[in-house]
């Protein structure tokens, strides 16, 4: 059964970002405040280009542009689908989250599964899973969307889902693009990264999510039970670096998370550092070496298929421009000092220019980068509780 969505999308919140509140109404002639409004309007200008480019590009693979914004009710999921051999690994990091005792919890948890139709074809039906507790008065809460790590599902997240929901939270999660629900094998995943090597007509990696994104902001903003001035998004691995990108092209996302997953592309590139990123996909790379002539997989393969599946990842959407641009929105980074695939040198960049940005925005404080000693690319539970105490703080406080 499918319901229109009752309200029209739009893009001003994609394409502009506001800086008034920051300045406005303090009276100050003087040269420093000038000086000070002329380099916010710079800034916002610069942000402005980046979420219009970013749009731009995620538009240019659309099929077709515009498709009726719908709802479809959806089932649980009994057996999710992963995407690898083996065990899913430890969920401990996930059920140490904060928890609110709430009596009664089983049978006050409200359970909503639904498909969101964010394009044509079959990977436009989106699967949202959304988690929150049964309340006496109608209220708009802040809520939370949890996006998950290769080759994973929704479902994986419950932990967190629950215990967001018992602290008063609306908790959603959905399965990025050919995960879970969009995947039809073990292989899905993998085989769309090839495909979109082959035919450019897809951006699995990352931009196709990021795009789902922006649609669910449009869902998440007309629910009578969500403050839409204060939604939150994080995530793990990929799921970090899909809450990344999307919370640099869509100003709704009002706090964002992201956990080991903020990297430097093109620092990767320069440094002779991308491999450990390679491997976590290695076949389209393999596909693109071969194609390209190579021996081996080297900085040029790894360059030309990133233009390729995620036009613009290593140049003009990287870290350095895309994190500052996330200003001055609360903005906490998580990762492991030892992580392969994030390596900590290749953030030095994005990290000063956001921490000028943020300071420039007067407001310090809503940015800060956690690097864990000793932590390789893995999500702990300190960083659970780190990112709990953030939401907590600038969605609660």
């Amino acid at each position: 059964m499918a319901s229109a969505v009752t309200c029209s999308p739009t893009w001003a919140h994609v394409t502009s970002a506001s800086y008034k509140f920051l300045y406005f109404g303090r009276g100050s002639t003087t040269g420093r405040s000038r000086v000070l409004r002329q380099q916010m309007e710079e800034s916002a200008g610069a942000k402005a280009k980046i979420r219009s480019e970013f749009l731009d590009v995620l538009l240019s693979r659309r099929r077709p542009l515009q498709v009726p914004p719908t709802v479809e009710i959806a089932k649980p999921v009994k057996d999710p689908l992963f995407q690898r051999n083996g065990s899913l690994g430890s969920a401990e990091a996930m059920e140490s989250c904060p928890t609110e005792h709430v009596e009664d919890f089983k049978d006050r948890l409200v359970e909503e599964n639904l498909f969101l139709i964010t394009e044509a074809g079959e990977q436009g039906r989106m699967p949202v899973l959304i988690l929150s507790m049964k309340e006496t008065t109608q209220q708009r809460r802040p809520a939370i969307v949890f996006l998950h790590s290769s080759y994973r599902f929704k479902e994986w997240l419950r932990p967190l889902l629950e215990a967001y929901a018992s602290r008063g939270y609306v908790a959603i999660a959905i399965d990025s693009r050919y995960h879970g629900e969009r995947a039809s094998n073990k292989t899905t995943y993998l085989d769309a990264l090839v495909s979109a090597w082959k035919n450019g007509d897809t951006m699995p990696f990352l931009f196709d999510t990021v795009w789902d994104l922006i649609k669910l902001g449009d869902y998440l903003v007309q629910r009578e039970d969500i403050d839409p001035a204060r939604i939150g998004i994080t995530g793990e691995s990929l799921g970090g670096m899909h809450a990344w990108l999307a919370a640099a092209v869509d100003t709704r996302y009002a706090v964002v998370v992201p956990i080991i997953g903020v990297q430097g592309f093109r620092w990767a590139l320069d440094n002779d550092k991308w491999q450990a990123r390679v491997d976590s996909i290695k076949p389209v790379f393999e596909e693109a070496r071969v194609d390209l002539g190579k021996k081996e997989i080297d900085k040029e393969v790894v360059e030309k298929v990133w233009d390729r599946i995620a036009p613009g990842l290593a140049s003009q959407f990287d870290s350095p421009y895309t994190v500052p641009s996330i200003a001055p929105r609360p903005q906490l980074i998580l990762n492991g000092a030892e992580d392969p695939r994030c390596p900590i040198a290749g953030l030095d960049t994005p990290i000063s220019r956001a921490t000028e940005v943020y300071k420039e925005a007067d407001c310090p404080d809503k940015f800060k980068m956690i690097a864990y000693d000793g932590i390789g690319h893995e999500m702990t539970v300190s960083m659970v509780k780190d990112a709990s105490d953030w939401f907590d703080k600038f969605l609660k406080g």
